[in-house]
Protein backbone atom coordinates (compact mmCIF):
# COMPACT_ATOMS: atom_id res chain seq x y z
CA UNK A 1 0.00 0.00 0.00
CA UNK A 2 2.72 2.54 0.82
CA UNK A 3 5.05 1.99 -1.83
CA UNK A 4 1.93 2.69 -4.22
CA UNK A 5 0.95 5.31 -2.21
CA UNK A 6 4.55 6.72 -2.67
CA UNK A 7 4.00 6.79 -6.22
CA UNK A 8 1.49 9.34 -6.23
CA UNK A 9 2.87 11.99 -4.40
CA UNK A 10 3.29 15.23 -5.96
CA UNK A 11 1.11 13.92 -8.16
CA UNK A 12 -2.43 14.52 -6.42
CA UNK A 13 -3.65 16.54 -3.52
CA UNK A 14 -4.73 13.77 -1.24
CA UNK A 15 -5.44 9.65 -1.44
CA UNK A 16 -8.46 7.91 -0.83
CA UNK A 17 -8.62 5.25 1.43
CA UNK A 18 -11.83 3.06 1.69
CA UNK A 19 -13.59 1.88 4.68
CA UNK A 20 -14.68 -1.95 3.58
CA UNK A 21 -15.39 -1.08 0.17
CA UNK A 22 -17.80 -3.63 -1.26
CA UNK A 23 -17.81 -5.24 2.27
CA UNK A 24 -14.83 -6.70 1.49
CA UNK A 25 -12.21 -7.25 4.48
CA UNK A 26 -9.34 -4.56 4.80
CA UNK A 27 -7.31 -3.11 6.93
CA UNK A 28 -9.14 -0.43 8.94
CA UNK A 29 -9.32 2.94 6.96
CA UNK A 30 -8.05 5.05 10.10
CA UNK A 31 -4.65 3.21 10.70
CA UNK A 32 -4.32 3.13 6.93
CA UNK A 33 -4.64 7.16 6.91
CA UNK A 34 -2.74 7.12 10.15
CA UNK A 35 0.28 5.19 7.88
CA UNK A 36 -0.17 7.79 5.16
CA UNK A 37 0.33 10.87 6.75
CA UNK A 38 3.64 9.72 8.61
CA UNK A 39 5.00 9.27 4.78
CA UNK A 40 3.32 12.62 4.24
CA UNK A 41 0.69 11.78 2.17
CA UNK A 42 -2.98 13.51 2.74
CA UNK A 43 -5.64 10.90 3.17
CA UNK A 44 -9.25 11.18 2.65
CA UNK A 45 -10.55 8.45 5.10
CA UNK A 46 -13.49 6.81 4.12
CA UNK A 47 -16.04 5.83 7.25
CA UNK A 48 -18.97 3.95 6.83
CA UNK A 49 -21.97 3.20 8.79
CA UNK A 50 -22.37 -0.02 8.27
CA UNK A 51 -19.87 -1.83 10.68
CA UNK A 52 -19.86 0.38 13.42
CA UNK A 53 -22.85 1.94 16.00
CA UNK A 54 -23.04 5.13 17.33
CA UNK A 55 -20.61 4.76 19.93
CA UNK A 56 -17.87 3.34 17.50
CA UNK A 57 -18.01 5.57 14.31
CA UNK A 58 -17.85 8.29 17.43
CA UNK A 59 -14.86 7.15 19.14
CA UNK A 60 -12.92 6.56 15.85
CA UNK A 61 -14.13 10.04 14.83
CA UNK A 62 -12.53 11.24 17.78
CA UNK A 63 -9.74 9.13 17.48
CA UNK A 64 -8.81 9.48 13.75
CA UNK A 65 -8.68 13.57 15.02
CA UNK A 66 -6.21 13.07 17.53
CA UNK A 67 -4.40 11.03 15.08
CA UNK A 68 -4.15 13.82 12.91
CA UNK A 69 -6.47 12.87 9.98
CA UNK A 70 -8.96 16.03 8.85
CA UNK A 71 -10.26 14.51 5.35
CA UNK A 72 -13.36 12.60 6.15
CA UNK A 73 -15.47 11.21 3.67
CA UNK A 74 -19.06 10.34 4.81
CA UNK A 75 -20.58 6.81 3.44
CA UNK A 76 -23.73 4.67 4.18
CA UNK A 77 -21.76 1.56 3.27
CA UNK A 78 -21.86 -1.27 0.89
CA UNK A 79 -24.70 -4.37 1.29
CA UNK A 80 -23.03 -6.99 3.49
CA UNK A 81 -24.41 -9.48 0.98
CA UNK A 82 -22.22 -7.77 -1.70
CA UNK A 83 -19.08 -8.74 0.10
CA UNK A 84 -16.80 -11.46 1.76
CA UNK A 85 -18.04 -11.83 5.21
CA UNK A 86 -21.94 -12.87 4.42
CA UNK A 87 -22.74 -14.10 8.13
CA UNK A 88 -21.67 -10.42 9.62
CA UNK A 89 -24.10 -8.80 11.15
CA UNK A 90 -24.75 -4.98 9.54
CA UNK A 91 -25.33 -2.25 11.44
CA UNK A 92 -26.41 1.26 10.29
CA UNK A 93 -27.76 3.48 13.51
CA UNK A 94 -26.83 5.64 10.90
CA UNK A 95 -26.95 6.69 6.92
CA UNK A 96 -24.05 9.31 4.94
CA UNK A 97 -26.86 12.50 5.65
CA UNK A 98 -27.08 11.68 9.85
CA UNK A 99 -22.93 10.74 9.52
CA UNK A 100 -22.74 14.42 8.19
CA UNK A 101 -24.62 15.88 10.62
CA UNK A 102 -23.05 14.12 13.38
CA UNK A 103 -19.40 15.00 12.22
CA UNK A 104 -20.58 19.14 12.11
CA UNK A 105 -22.14 18.47 15.63
CA UNK A 106 -18.80 16.94 16.41
CA UNK A 107 -16.78 20.21 15.18
CA UNK A 108 -19.06 22.41 17.22
CA UNK A 109 -17.81 20.43 20.49
CA UNK A 110 -20.95 17.55 20.96
CA UNK A 111 -22.04 14.51 21.05
CA UNK A 112 -25.29 12.45 19.36
CA UNK A 113 -26.55 13.26 22.52
CA UNK A 114 -25.76 17.21 23.11
CA UNK A 115 -23.32 16.20 25.57
CA UNK A 116 -20.59 18.36 25.26
CA UNK A 117 -17.19 17.08 24.72
CA UNK A 118 -14.48 16.66 27.91
CA UNK A 119 -11.76 18.96 25.69
CA UNK A 120 -12.96 21.12 22.54
CA UNK A 121 -14.61 19.97 19.35
CA UNK A 122 -12.94 18.24 16.47
CA UNK A 123 -11.44 19.48 13.23
CA UNK A 124 -12.92 17.24 10.50
CA UNK A 125 -13.30 18.36 7.24
CA UNK A 126 -16.33 16.25 6.00
CA UNK A 127 -17.08 15.21 2.27
CA UNK A 128 -19.81 12.84 0.54
CA UNK A 129 -20.22 10.80 -2.60
CA UNK A 130 -23.06 11.74 -5.58
CA UNK A 131 -23.93 10.03 -8.41
CA UNK A 132 -24.56 12.39 -11.32
CA UNK A 133 -25.97 9.17 -13.54
CA UNK A 134 -28.46 8.80 -10.77
CA UNK A 135 -31.82 7.55 -12.44
CA UNK A 136 -34.16 9.90 -10.60
CA UNK A 137 -33.07 13.16 -11.54
CA UNK A 138 -35.43 14.80 -8.21
CA UNK A 139 -33.95 11.75 -5.95
CA UNK A 140 -30.91 13.34 -6.93
CA UNK A 141 -30.98 16.98 -6.29
CA UNK A 142 -32.90 16.32 -2.97
CA UNK A 143 -30.13 14.21 -1.27
CA UNK A 144 -27.41 16.41 -2.69
CA UNK A 145 -29.22 19.41 -1.47
CA UNK A 146 -29.61 17.49 1.98
CA UNK A 147 -26.30 16.01 1.99
CA UNK A 148 -25.00 20.58 1.66
CA UNK A 149 -26.93 21.19 4.49
CA UNK A 150 -25.74 18.52 6.95
CA UNK A 151 -22.14 19.85 6.35
CA UNK A 152 -20.83 18.22 3.52
CA UNK A 153 -17.91 20.48 2.38
CA UNK A 154 -16.76 18.75 -0.93
CA UNK A 155 -18.23 15.95 -2.96
CA UNK A 156 -16.37 13.00 -4.52
CA UNK A 157 -19.12 11.19 -8.05
CA UNK A 158 -19.86 8.30 -8.47
CA UNK A 159 -17.96 7.01 -11.83
CA UNK A 160 -19.00 8.88 -14.64
CA UNK A 161 -19.29 7.73 -18.31
CA UNK A 162 -22.37 10.01 -19.47
CA UNK A 163 -20.29 13.76 -19.18
CA UNK A 164 -23.24 15.27 -20.71
CA UNK A 165 -25.65 14.69 -17.15
CA UNK A 166 -22.19 15.69 -15.62
CA UNK A 167 -22.90 18.96 -16.98
CA UNK A 168 -26.35 18.81 -16.54
CA UNK A 169 -25.61 18.32 -12.64
CA UNK A 170 -23.27 20.86 -12.24
CA UNK A 171 -25.13 22.92 -14.12
CA UNK A 172 -28.67 22.61 -12.50
CA UNK A 173 -27.99 20.95 -8.73
CA UNK A 174 -24.18 21.90 -7.89
CA UNK A 175 -25.17 25.81 -8.82
CA UNK A 176 -26.95 26.02 -5.36
CA UNK A 177 -23.60 25.54 -3.67
CA UNK A 178 -19.52 26.55 -3.98
CA UNK A 179 -18.45 23.29 -2.59
CA UNK A 180 -16.22 21.43 -5.16
CA UNK A 181 -17.27 18.15 -6.84
CA UNK A 182 -14.69 15.80 -8.12
CA UNK A 183 -15.79 13.65 -11.10
CA UNK A 184 -15.38 10.05 -10.73
CA UNK A 185 -12.90 8.62 -13.20
CA UNK A 186 -12.52 4.77 -13.06
CA UNK A 187 -9.39 2.92 -15.18
CA UNK A 188 -11.63 0.39 -16.98
CA UNK A 189 -8.09 -2.34 -17.95
CA UNK A 190 -9.68 -4.45 -20.03
CA UNK A 191 -13.42 -5.26 -22.17
CA UNK A 192 -13.73 -8.00 -19.47
CA UNK A 193 -13.42 -5.66 -16.95
CA UNK A 194 -15.53 -3.26 -18.05
CA UNK A 195 -18.75 -6.19 -18.59
CA UNK A 196 -17.60 -6.94 -15.28
CA UNK A 197 -18.18 -3.69 -13.66
CA UNK A 198 -21.21 -2.78 -16.17
CA UNK A 199 -22.78 -6.11 -14.74
CA UNK A 200 -21.70 -6.25 -11.03
CA UNK A 201 -21.59 -2.67 -9.59
CA UNK A 202 -24.83 -1.44 -8.75
CA UNK A 203 -25.68 2.14 -10.61
CA UNK A 204 -22.78 1.83 -12.98
CA UNK A 205 -23.58 2.05 -16.85
CA UNK A 206 -20.83 1.44 -19.03
CA UNK A 207 -21.77 2.67 -23.10
CA UNK A 208 -21.35 -0.12 -25.56
CA UNK A 209 -19.52 1.67 -27.54
CA UNK A 210 -16.89 1.92 -24.64
CA UNK A 211 -16.63 -1.76 -24.00
CA UNK A 212 -16.07 -2.34 -27.99
CA UNK A 213 -13.19 0.50 -28.31
CA UNK A 214 -11.44 -1.37 -25.59
CA UNK A 215 -12.45 -4.91 -26.93
CA UNK A 216 -10.39 -4.16 -30.54
CA UNK A 217 -7.59 -2.39 -28.96
CA UNK A 218 -4.01 -4.26 -29.35
CA UNK A 219 -3.14 -2.66 -25.29
CA UNK A 220 -6.47 -2.99 -23.79
CA UNK A 221 -4.84 -1.44 -20.63
CA UNK A 222 -2.91 1.10 -22.69
CA UNK A 223 -6.27 1.79 -23.83
CA UNK A 224 -8.09 2.22 -20.86
CA UNK A 225 -5.66 4.83 -19.72
CA UNK A 226 -6.04 6.53 -22.98
CA UNK A 227 -10.10 6.30 -22.03
CA UNK A 228 -9.68 7.70 -18.16
CA UNK A 229 -7.39 10.91 -19.55
CA UNK A 230 -9.76 11.94 -22.18
CA UNK A 231 -12.54 11.66 -19.15
CA UNK A 232 -10.40 13.73 -17.17
CA UNK A 233 -9.68 16.20 -19.69
CA UNK A 234 -13.71 16.35 -19.83
CA UNK A 235 -14.12 16.79 -16.31
CA UNK A 236 -11.62 19.45 -16.37
CA UNK A 237 -14.19 21.52 -18.20
CA UNK A 238 -17.04 20.97 -15.89
CA UNK A 239 -15.99 20.80 -12.33
CA UNK A 240 -13.41 21.05 -9.95
CA UNK A 241 -11.25 17.92 -10.02
CA UNK A 242 -11.58 14.39 -9.83
CA UNK A 243 -11.65 11.15 -8.05
CA UNK A 244 -8.82 9.23 -9.89
CA UNK A 245 -10.18 5.29 -9.26
CA UNK A 246 -7.39 2.89 -11.05
CA UNK A 247 -8.08 -0.46 -8.83
CA UNK A 248 -5.03 -2.40 -8.29
CA UNK A 249 -3.24 0.12 -10.88
CA UNK A 250 -3.09 2.97 -9.12
CA UNK A 251 0.59 3.08 -9.70
CA UNK A 252 -0.85 3.96 -13.37
CA UNK A 253 -2.29 7.52 -12.28
CA UNK A 254 1.11 9.58 -12.97
CA UNK A 255 1.05 8.41 -16.04
CA UNK A 256 -3.01 8.69 -17.02
CA UNK A 257 -2.60 12.33 -15.56
CA UNK A 258 0.43 13.06 -18.18
CA UNK A 259 -1.85 11.65 -20.58
CA UNK A 260 -4.48 14.35 -19.70
CA UNK A 261 -2.10 17.34 -20.03
CA UNK A 262 -2.07 17.59 -16.02
CA UNK A 263 1.31 18.49 -14.40
CA UNK A 264 2.63 17.96 -10.64
CA UNK A 265 1.23 19.28 -7.60
CA UNK A 266 2.36 22.91 -6.60
CA UNK A 267 2.45 23.42 -3.19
Amino acid sequence: MLEVAKTLKGRVHSVNITDGSRAVLRMSSVAASVLLLQHEIEPICQIACRDRNLIGIQGDLMGAHALGIRNILALTGDPVKAGDHQKAKSVFDLESVRLLKLITKLNLGFDFNDQPLPDEGLDLFAGAAVDPQSESWSGLQRRFERKVTAGAQFFQSQLVTDFEKLDKFMHFSASITDKPILAGIFLLKSAKNALFIKKYVPGVHIPDETIERLGKAKDELKEGMKIAAEQVKLAKELCQGVHLMAIKKEELIPEILDMAGVGAISH
